[in-house]
């Protein structure tokens, strides 16, 4: 299988008959998909005056998104996508009414961090539903491998837009403008995309997984590729918090937001013409090999002593973030048949998100307790670390000849 697109496989990719509607409904309903966290964060901790509260609803909001993605996408495999994402749309719109009702009326700090969570756990996710689509809308190769980049492109594009429209949106008279926004933006995309002929047209596959529990994490290859979107979550928490640390400290907060503006911008250029060349060949090699040099280039983040100087050391690494995320795609089509794509991309995403909290976590400790620096060397180290580890599995992330998958389908 080739894994190159060149520019026309973009242009042939999102010309694809039947894929205008779902494409443009899912690029409404992602916009605010790194927006509705943050908008929550700032909402409550306007409401309660307590960042420690604020950051206890965020976290469980993304524990939610973890969970949810996963059982999302093993019922969209079963039964199709339509009906879950309406109502999980339902379900997802409930209880954002829920969360503003109680934060409006101070609830107890428990209560909001279960209303955290099952925001988080009824996010419809159309990332998943929306990469997956392309598995039966194009012909592997690489026009589907220049969907793949669209998708990782865009969702760097969105995170770039969304913390900056929770940005603007803190300053609006009432504080939880930014979570209302984003989830009306969300719930109307959502409810597009699943009512498109496309979506709506979509079966389950022969073979769809049914009656295991572990679902396609049981597969040695879905478990690498994990493994790898892992350290990519958790190399980048690390920074999320260390670059807005070192803003802080030099006196520039407001800069934390440019510096991480600059990593992807330079994520969304890198990445673009990375999806026409992407190297190392192998896919096998490709997670690793990837992965392993964004943790050296995070490493050069402790040398600056100034802002500009960390700006230009976090453009240079931005470069391999979509590059790896595109990556994370390509390799699902080979480590996992066509009727578990959704669920095996939804565990991409819950080790991404579990990945960020935990470098998030220990990257705050890091910064309060030892320095910054050690938060850039520390997440540097845990990247390689784990870099070795998918590099020594290897060996399960292989594209399975038509006989293999014709057996695992019928096991």
């Amino acid at each position: 299988m080739s894994h190159s697109a060149g520019l026309a496989d973009y242009r042939a990719a999102l010309t694809t008959p039947g894929a205008c509607g779902p494409v443009l409904t899912s690029l409404l309903a992602r916009l605010p998909v790194a927006m509705i966290g943050l908008a929550m964060l700032f909402y409550v901790q306007r409401a309660t005056g307590s960042f420690a509260t604020a950051g206890l609803v965020s976290a469980a909001a993304l524990v939610g998104v973890a969970v949810g993605s996963v059982v999302q996408g093993r019922i969209i495999d079963r039964v199709g996508p339509t009906w879950p994402l309406l109502i999980t749309t339902a379900l997802f719109t409930a209880m954002v009414a829920t969360a503003v009702v109680c934060v409006e009326n101070a609830a107890a700090t428990p209560v909001l961090i279960g209303v955290g969570f099952g925001v988080g756990l009824t996010e419809p996710m159309i990332g998943s539903a929306s990469r997956a689509m392309w598995t039966y809308l194009v012909p592997a190769g690489p026009v589907r491998n220049a969907a793949y980049a669209y998708e990782a492109i865009s969702m760097e594009v969105f995170f770039i837009l969304g913390p900056a429209m929770s940005g603007l949106l803190v300053a609006a008279p009432w504080a939880g403008t930014g979570v209302v926004a984003g989830a009306v933006c969300m719930i109307v995309g959502a409810l597009g995309f699943a009512l498109t002929p496309t979506i709506r047209a979509r079966r389950p596959q022969r073979g769809a997984p049914a009656g295991k529990l572990l679902g396609m994490i049981a597969r040695p290859g879905v478990q690498t590729v994990a493994l790898a979107a892992f350290g990519f979550g958790v190399t980048i928490g690390f920074i999320e918090v260390a670059a807005p640390a070192a803003a802080t400290a030099a006196g520039h907060a407001p800069v934390g937001g440019l510096l991480l503006g600059l990593w992807s911008i330079s994520s969304v250029a890198f990445g673009l013409l990375y999806g026409v060349r992407p190297w190392p060949r192998p896919m096998a090699l490709r997670l690793p090999v990837l992965l392993g040099g964004f943790a050296l280039l995070v490493a050069l983040l402790a040398i600056p002593t100034s802002l500009i100087g960390l700006g230009v050391a976090m453009f240079i690494a931005g470069t391999l973030v979509t590059p790896q995320a595109t990556a994370h795609s390509a390799a699902i089509d080979q480590v996992a048949p066509p009727s578990g794509a959704t669920e095996a991309f939804a565990w991409v995403i819950t080790a991404v998100t579990l990945g960020l909290a935990l470098g998030q976590s220990a990257s705050g400790q890091l910064v309060e307790h030892v320095g910054i620096w050690s938060a850039y060397l520390v997440g540097a180290v845990a990247g390689v670390l784990i870099a070795g580890l998918v590099y020594l599995r290897r060996s399960t992330v292989q594209e399975p000849s038509p006989a293999a998958e014709e057996v695992a389908l019928a096991a």
